[in-house]
C-alpha cells in the first residue's frame, strides 16, 4: 500500500542569498504533495533537524566542500527521520535513519545513491544521536584523537567550548589526561564547562578580554589549540603556542556572517618561531570510517563520562530562528528543531 500521495510535505527553500545574518525573508515555507516513490527509494518522516554554523556558509554562492544551496532548493541540514514507506530492501518501515534530511517535514531519497544515510539503533535518544553521536561528536573525536593526538599532560585550548563540537572536544581532552582551557560566551556556559564538564580553566569572552586572560590561564603555553571561532581569538591563542604546538582549524564562526573578509591573524610568524603546525579539517573526510569514533563515544556515554546539552525548538516554522541562535549565542549546546 502506498501512502506517498497522501503526504503533504512542508519545506523551507532558499529564496535569496543572505547578506550578513540570515533573515526569515531569505527563505520561504512551502507545501507540496509527495510523489509516489520509485524502486529503491524511501520516505522519511523527519523527527529532528540539526543546526550547525556551517549551514550559514552553504547559503552563500561560493565554492566550498559542498555545493551551495541553490535558489528554490530545500535548505540543507542533517537530521533524523523514521521510514514511513520503502521500496528499498535495506530499509524497513519504522527504521530510524540519520542523514541530510533538509529543512522539511518529509524527505524522499535513495539512500544508496548518497552514501550519507545510515540506520540508527534506539540505544540513545535521537537528540543525543544528533549531538554527541552525530557529525559534531565525530568531528570532536577525530580532531582531538587522530589529528591532535592528545595525551596526558598536554595543555589544550578549545574555543567555542560550550558548543556541540567544542564541548565534546574539550571533554575528550580531559578524559585523556590533558589540562584544558575552554573559551565560551556567558556566565552560565562557562559555569557548565567548569562545574559539569570538569575543565581546568574557562574564559568568558563576553565579559573579559581573552588576550589578557590567556596570559595567566595559559601560563604554561598551549600544546594544542582546537579552534571553532577564528578571528581575534585565533590571533590571541597564537601568542601562547608552545614549541611544536598544533593548531586545528575546525571552524570560524566569528566570520560566517561578515559582509567583508575578516583580517587574518597578524602573528602567523609565531608558527615559524615555535615550529608549530596549523591544519584545517572536515568531518566529511571521516564519516565513511566513523565507526571507531562512534564506539568510543558510546562507551563514554554509557559510563556517564560526557556531559551534553541540547537546545530544542519545536515546529518546522522555527528553522530560520534556530539557525540564527547559533550566531547570537542564545543556544545552549546542540541546536535542534523537533519537527
Amino acid at each position: 500500500m502506498t501512502i506517498s500521495n497522501e503526504i503533504i510535505n512542508k519545506k523551507w527553500v532558499l529564496k535569496k542569498r543572505p547578506i550578513g545574518m540570515a533573515n526569515k525573508s531569505d527563505f520561504e515555507l512551502q507545501e507540496e504533495q509527495m510523489d509516489d516513490i520509485s524502486e529503491n527509494e524511501i520516505i522519511l518522516k523527519n523527527k529532528f533537524i540539526s543546526f550547525d554554523p556551517t549551514q550559514r556558509g552553504w547559503l552563500n554562492d561560493a565554492p566550498g566542500y559542498l555545493p551551495p544551496v541553490q535558489i528554490d532548493e530545500v535548505v540543507r541540514a542533517m537530521g533524523v527521520g523514521e521510514v514511513v514507506e520503502s521500496k528499498n530492501d535495506q530499509y524497513q518501515v519504522g527504521d530510524l535513519v540519520i542523514g541530510f534530511t533538509g529543512w522539511q517535514t518529509y524527505n524522499k531519497t535513495v539512500p544508496s545513491d548518497t552514501g550519507r544515510f545510515r540506520k540508527l539503533s534506539d540505544k540513545f535518544p535521537i537528540p543525543t544521536t544528533l549531538n554527541v553521536l552525530g557529525a559534531t561528536g565525530i568531528t570532536a573525536y577525530y580532531g582531538m584523537v587522530e589529528l591532535g593526538q592528545v595525551k596526558e599532560g598536554m595543555n589544550v585550548l578549545v574555543s567555542g567550548a560550550a558548543g556541540a563540537t567544542g564541548s565534546v572536544a574539550a571533554q575528550i581532552a580531559k578524559l585523556n589526561g590533558c589540562n584544558v582551557i575552554g573559551i565560551a560566551g556567558g556566565e552560565s556556559k562557562c559555569s557548565w564547562l567548569k562545574n559539569d564538564c570538569g575543565l581546568d580553566e574557562v574564559i568568558d569572552y563576553k565579559n573579559s578580554n581573552v588576550a589578557d586572560e590567556l596570559k595567566t590561564k595559559a601560563k604554561n603555553g598551549i600544546d594544542l589549540f582546537f579552534d571553532n571561532v577564528g578571528g581575534e581569538i585565533l590571533e590571541s591563542a597564537l601568542n601562547h603556542i608552545n614549541l611544536n604546538a598544533k593548531v586545528l582549524l575546525c571552524g570560524g564562526i566569528s566570520g560566517y556572517n561578515s559582509t567583508e573578509p575578516l583580517p587574518g591573524p597578524r602573528n602567523l610568524m609565531n608558527l615559524v618561531i615555535r615550529r608549530a603546525t596549523i591544519e584545517g579539517f572536515l568531518v566529511m573526510d571521516y564519516l565513511p570510517n566513523s565507526q571507531k569514533a562512534l564506539e568510543q563515544l558510546e562507551e563514554y556515554l554509557k559510563n556517564n563520562q560526557l556531559k551534553h546539552q541540547e537546545d530544542i525548538l519545536t515546529g518546522i516554522e522555527n528553522c530560520p530562528d534556530a539557525l540564527n541562535r547559533l550566531f547570537t549565542g542564545q543556544n545552549i549546546g546542540k541546536q535542534l528543531v523537533e519537527v
